[in-house]
C-alpha cells in the first residue's frame, strides 16, 4: 500500500475524499482495512455501519484494538463468500494495485453492493513517466515508495487503464476526483488525459450498471 498524501491531523487525504462520497448511515465494507483509519473516519463523520477485511494479522489486531469490526481475509479469494447486496458500499482504498485479480475483485465488489469506491496511485503521472524515460528504471515516489522487488503492488495502473476496467466490469462512474501530490484535487472540468498526466492519486465512486 502506498504512502498517500496526508492532510490535517496526519489523516490520509484520499480517506477524506472517500468519506465524503459515502451516504450517512450507510452499511459499508472496507476491503484492505489496514490500521482501520478509514473505518474510524467513516464511523465518526458519516455514522456508518462499518465492517472490514484485512489480510495482515497485525492490521486486524490494530483494528480490533480500536473497537472496529474487522476480520482477517484476502480480497482475491474471500469476497466470493459475501452475499449479493449485503452492503450499500464496498471500498477499496489504495489496495487495487496489490491484488492478484483486479477485475475479479471489482466484479465481486459491485455484486456485494450497488456502489463501490476505489482509490489508487496513478502510474501515468508525469513524474513517473519522466523517471522511466530518463532513468530507465522502475520509479519510486511518495505514493509508490517501494522498490520493484520489495513492494506489495503487483498491478500498477493509470487513470486511463482504470476507466477501461470500469467498462469491462460494467461499472458506471458517478464521481471521480484526481489528487495532486499535495492532496489538493485537480480542477473538476479537466479532461481525462489531464488527470492521467497530472493526478498522483485518483478516487472513483462507481455504480453498478443496470
Amino acid at each position: 500500500m502506498s504512502n498517500a498524501a496526508r492532510g490535517h491531523g496526519n489523516t490520509r487525504v484520499d480517506h477524506l475524499v472517500v468519506a465524503g462520497m459515502v451516504t450517512p448511515g450507510a452499511k459499508v465494507l472496507d476491503v484492505g482495512s489496514g490500521d482501520g483509519e478509514l473505518l474510524r473516519i467513516l464511523a465518526e463523520t458519516r455514522n456508518v455501519d462499518g465492517r472490514g477485511i484485512e489480510i495482515s494479522r497485525e492490521g486486524v489486531n490494530e483494528c480490533v484494538a480500536k473497537g472496529l469490526a474487522v476480520i482477517q481475509g484476502d480480497a482475491d479469494t474471500d469476497l466470493a463468500d459475501y452475499p449479493d447486496d449485503a452492503f450499500d458500499y464496498v471500498i477499496l482504498s489504495q489496495t487495487l494495485q496489490a491484488t492478484w485479480q483486479p477485475r475479479h475483485v471489482m466484479e465481486h465488489m459491485l455484486r456485494i453492493a450497488p456502489r463501490a469506491i476505489v482509490s489508487f496511485p496513478n502510474f501515468g503521472h508525469w513524474k513517473i513517466r519522466l523517471k522511466l524515460l530518463f532513468g530507465g528504471r522502475m520509479p519510486q515516489t511518495d505514493n509508490l515508495p517501494g522498490t520493484w522487488y520489495d513492494t506489495p503492488n503487483i498491478h500498477f495502473c493509470t487513470v486511463k487503464d482504470f476507466r477501461e476496467l470500469c467498462d469491462v466490469v460494467g461499472a458506471e462512474m458517478e464521481k471521480a476526483v484526481a489528487l495532486k501530490g499535495s492532496g489538493k484535487p485537480l480542477r473538476i472540468a479537466a479532461p481525462w488525459w489531464f488527470w492521467n498526466l497530472f493526478g498522483e492519486q485518483a478516487v472513483f465512486l462507481l455504480k453498478r450498471r443496470s
